[in-house]
């Protein structure tokens, strides 16, 4: 998915989530959920579009209709260190796409 589709499926109302995954590197991939579909945010060159922060996402999107968004990160650490039992969920912290906020 490009950023011109994105804009389309967000004025129809149809994007339901989008997951910007923080990955190793100091980068993020932005993952969209639609009701039936997930599908990565890709550039110009369609491949991943690689997005350098929440600041970075919001100058993309500024011109998008407002939907909801998580920062999705995993803590590599636990598990690496196996000190926990059971599944390990990554970190969903919600943020919007209003810089004035």
């Amino acid at each position: 998915m490009n950023l011109h589709r994105l804009t389309e499926l967000a004025v129809k109302g149809e994007i339901r989530e989008l997951q910007l995954l923080s990955l190793e590197g100091g980068f993020y991939l932005a993952r969209v959920k639609l009701d039936h579909a997930e599908m990565t945010l890709l550039g110009d060159d369609a491949k991943p579009l690689r997005i350098r922060s929440t600041t970075h996402l919001r100058d993309l999107l500024q011109r998008v209709p407002p939907f909801p968004c998580v920062l999705v990160q995993h803590c590599v650490h636990d598990e690496m260190c196996g000190v926990r039992e059971g599944p390990i969920g990554a970190l969903r912290v919600p943020f919007t796409l209003d810089s004035s906020v």
